[in-house]
């Protein structure tokens, strides 16, 4: 089989080799890798920043989809045929996040990720995938799609809730989708006019031009003077001020993002002006990836793929991503080649 590998030193250094086909253990399932999903993450890890920079070689890209080819004589939760989405941090299975279970995430820069023909997991670190959606689609639910589930949930999400959505990518856009499907209100931002129409067919309420109006006050416009009761916050950096100044009172922030950067001058007196929580969001566990199967497959969601490269084109998907002129997730399609 071939998998590709990364140091840390950047898209241009990746590189691939042929290895031995893994054997699963007693409780472990082996994959034919189908498809993946590129992240920012994945971003830092190829590109060794900070403490993503891997200490060793690592197989990078954290989000995949695989069919079971074999598994081990203790397995019970998958059999060949099967398809399996392993989930990003292995320990969390379900509950809140602990110290225990927020350690060892795939993609590096420690752990294994799935740039890879054939991987091998434990049988309790996945779910099976949905039968409707394709291997391309699918690959998108356990990181996006599960941190847009996660963060919904967090705020605890109602009907009557008016929600912004800051930007296109893939989380924002889980989130537009399932909020809709949920029944609330969404604004969603953008600097491109024509992604802010498209934002508009798959569910949003109202949008705004971020380049061309204050979208503060273009959210207090739109919510009569109130603000919105729901922000999810993928930029993160400075961008939280702006969430914060569009919140009304009581609202609920989930925080995402790394985009805007790890620190930033912000306005803390208005949490306490408007009473404001703020959520640190991090991915998800296999129950709410289990759940967001379940939440796809009744409300048929398709999620939003801007483009599916092969995997053997990883390197033009992550400058895609890299460019970040992308609209939904960007895709990697085993079956154009390794």
């Amino acid at each position: 089989m071939r998998a590709w590998f990364t140091r840390g030193d950047g898209i241009d250094a990746l590189w691939s080799q042929e290895l031995p086909i893994p054997s699963p253990g007693p409780t472990e399932v082996l994959l034919r890798v189908s498809a993946l999903s590129l992240n920012y993450r994945d971003l830092l890890v190829i590109n060794g920043v900070d403490t993503w920079k891997p200490p060793s070689p690592v197989v990078p890209i954290s989000d995949a989809v695989g069919t079971v080819i074999s598994v081990g004589e203790a397995v019970s939760r998958f059999r060949p045929g099967d398809r399996a989405l392993p989930i990003f941090l292995p320990r969390w299975r379900t509950g809140p996040l602990t110290e225990d279970s927020s350690v060892m995430p795939v993609g590096g820069p420690v752990n294994r990720g799935f740039l890879a023909e054939y991987v091998v997991v434990d049988e309790q670190e996945a779910v099976t995938a949905p039968g409707a959606l394709s291997d391309i689609l699918a690959a998108t639910l356990p990181i996006a799609g599960v941190t847009a589930w996660h963060a919904l949930a967090r705020t605890g999400l109602s009907t009557d809730d008016s929600i912004l959505i800051h930007g296109t990518g893939g989380v924002a856009l889980f989130a537009l989708q399932i909020a809709h499907a949920m029944g609330a209100s969404v604004i969603i931002t953008s600097s491109d006019d024509a992604k802010l129409e498209r934002a508009r067919t798959i569910g949003a309420w109202a949008t705004i031009n971020y380049r061309t109006e204050d979208v503060a006050n273009a959210v207090h416009r739109l919510t009569d003077g109130r603000g919105v009761d729901v922000v999810i916050e993928t930029v993160g950096g400075q961008n939280l001020d702006l969430s914060l100044k569009a919140s009304a009172v009581g609202a609920r922030i989930a925080f995402i993002g790394l985009i805007g950067g790890q620190s930033a001058s912000v306005h803390t007196y208005r949490l306490v002006q408007r009473q404001v929580t703020v959520h640190g969001i991090e991915t998800g566990s296999r129950e709410m990836l289990q759940d967001l199967v379940t939440f796809v497959e009744e409300k048929q969601i398709n999620p939003i793929v801007d483009k599916a490269f092969p995997a053997a084109g990883v390197p033009d998907a992550l400058r895609h991503l890299e460019h970040a002129g992308h609209f939904g997730k960007v895709a990697l399609d085993a079956a154009g080649g390794w």
